[in-house]
């Protein structure tokens, strides 16, 4: 009996080994084989002047006569959808890192120009809509649309268009303005309190949607001329009548505006809108374009199960301007704080601090402030975190002396990170005789990429990162800790479902041989890979040593 006892205890404890031995295995496995999840958290964004990074056809440059002498950088320069699908078809992106492109609005722009004091302009940035409904030609048409979709999702790319429902275009001798019952146009913004920000003209000229309103209003006599000179008003009303008829709203401005922007997701299944001005408009606003966009997007994948992507709920990233990660779900007008998170609206917003921070900041205080904060008052949340953009005034290099670090803060830091086209090439932001934010506005710069040989080392570097940061979610979405100060080396962890992630980043190294501490990471055999250098060995005594010419190592498992 003894022995019979001692015999099925021995088998007991082989199967428990034998087990254990396949759970480790299949841990291994798991880690190494489950494909990184797109979270848009640790997302890498790609941010465009639609007319202004790559011209794929010529014979879109002039439509409705806009021909008269615009400011320097204030007109069309042939920038298009075509040229932009042109570039993901080359790997441009992909080589870049870039997991998500945002592009100024495409809709149609005013037809005529306005005089902003610093020559006349036209709408090429895509912000002075006059029909929503309609893509503007010198941008490209629906089939080009659909495949710039196709073609990024294709390379796992995700597409965010650029939504404006506080305003229409300006008033020019081709644009009438719009009924008084849509817009208003009798005061403009002091910017002093909540209601002196949202219910006035962000500029003189800018015709104000009249959001707050719930009285039902007709289509604006333009629009409707507009529409039957096309062949297309009876399919626009009937589609109307439709929306307001499934979702009980009245026919408020508002709501006019929502379904035609939620159209866009349904035919062409974009993965975002990023939201302009959203502090000049009341907050429920975005609460109710959330809800129909959410609906667009379910809509588009019941009717589309084949190019569905993944189970991410639609993108909406907000722009409040100023709104800074310090302020948490928050953001103070004065004489009020409103939270443009819950009710559920933003999954992020663009975040005005992040230059700021940069600039005063070591990297090792600003990564552990920005993982304690995604991860404490903004958990579910996230940033968008950018250091130069279309409008901002003062960029955190505007003399792109620092392409490097700009890289390394940018790439490196927790949140999603927003690259300004251009960034990646030191495209120059200082432009002679340009005034206000054209300076920001200049034509992307193939030929020195193509031929220069200091902006091919920055582009280069730019890829390493930008390539570590899409295949690797702990990046943007991860837990901070730093390894240890001098010299300086950290790890990120990042966790979802059995998805397992961890690297090891070092910076400002000595050039050579690096001994580094992984000890609390990995363990002794476990052979890793630097990504920046290339080269590759196995952790020994809790030690890993890298001999690179490089400043900067990038560790992953092998």
């Amino acid at each position: 009996m003894k022995k019979l006892i001692l015999l099925t205890l021995i088998l007991i404890t082989l199967s428990c080994k034998n087990k254990d031995a396949e759970n480790k295995i299949a841990a291994v496995e798991t880690e190494q084989t489950i494909e990184p999840p797109f979270v848009w958290e640790g997302a890498n964004l790609y941010f465009l002047l639609t007319d202004r990074f790559n011209s794929g056809k010529s014979e879109n440059d002039t439509n409705f006569n806009r021909t008269k002498k615009p400011g320097k950088l204030r007109g069309f320069q042939g920038g298009d959808i075509k040229g932009i699908t042109q570039k993901v078809k080359e790997g441009y992106f992909s080589d870049l890192g870039i997991n998500a492109i945002w592009m100024t609005p495409i809709v149609e722009q005013i037809h005529g120009a306005t005089n902003e004091g610093t020559g006349l302009s036209y709408g090429f940035h895509g912000y002075w809509t006059k029909d929503w409904t309609k893509i503007d030609p010198n941008f490209g048409t629906k089939e080009d649309l659909h495949e710039l979709v196709k073609e990024a999702h294709a390379k796992g790319i995700r597409i965010v268009l650029d939504a404006v429902i506080n305003h229409t275009g300006p008033v020019t001798d081709k644009d009438p303005v719009w009924p008084e019952e849509w817009v208003r146009t009798d005061q403009q913004c002091s910017y002093d309190s909540y209601a002196n920000t949202i219910s006035c003209t962000l500029v003189a000229n800018l015709p104000d949607i009249r959001t707050e309103s719930n009285d039902d209003v007709e289509l604006p006599p333009q629009m409707v001329e507009k529409w039957k000179a096309e062949g297309r008003y009876e399919q626009e009303v009937k589609e109307l009548d439709a929306f307001f008829e499934r979702t009980g709203y009245p026919r408020a401005p508002r709501f006019y505006i929502m379904k035609w922007l939620t159209d866009y997701i349904i035919e062409f299944g974009i993965d975002g809108y990023r939201a302009d001005t959203v502090k000049h408009t009341e907050e429920y606003v975005w609460t109710e374009f959330r809800k129909e966009c959410d609906y667009a997007f379910a809509e588009y994948k019941k009717n589309n199960p084949k190019k569905v992507l993944d189970n991410n709920n639609f993108y909406l990233v907000g722009e409040v301007y100023n709104y800074g990660i310090s302020g948490g779900q928050f953001f103070d007008f004065g004489d009020k704080k409103v939270n443009y998170f819950n009710p559920p609206s933003f999954h992020s917003l663009i975040n005005f601090e992040f230059k700021w921070n940069s600039k005063e900041m070591d990297y090792e205080p600003l990564f552990k402030r920005y993982s304690d904060i995604l991860n404490g008052d903004l958990k579910d949340f996230g940033t968008l975190n950018y250091l130069s953009s279309h409008d901002d005034s003062s960029p955190f290099d505007a003399e792109r002396k620092k392409p490097y670090v700009t890289a390394n803060k940018l790439l490196l830091s927790p949140g999603t990170s927003q690259v300004y086209y251009g960034g990646e090439s030191a495209r120059p932001l200082i432009i002679e005789g340009t005034e206000g934010d054209a300076t920001l506005r200049s034509f992307m710069n193939w030929d020195a990429i193509k031929n220069d040989a200091r902006t091919k080392t920055i582009l280069t570097h730019w890829q390493k990162l930008g390539k570590f940061r899409a295949k690797h979610p702990a990046i943007g979405a991860g837990v901070h800790q730093m390894i240890t100060e001098a010299p300086y080396y950290f790890y990120r962890s990042y966790q979802k479902g059995n998805f397992k992630d961890l690297v090891v980043i070092g910076l400002e190294l000595e050039k050579g041989k690096k001994v580094i501490d992984v000890s609390k990471i990995f363990e002794d055999g476990d052979v890793l890979h630097d990504a920046y250098s290339g080269e590759t060995a196995t952790v020994e005594n809790g030690t890993l040593t890298i001999t690179s010419e490089f400043e900067i190592v990038l560790l992953e498992r092998k």
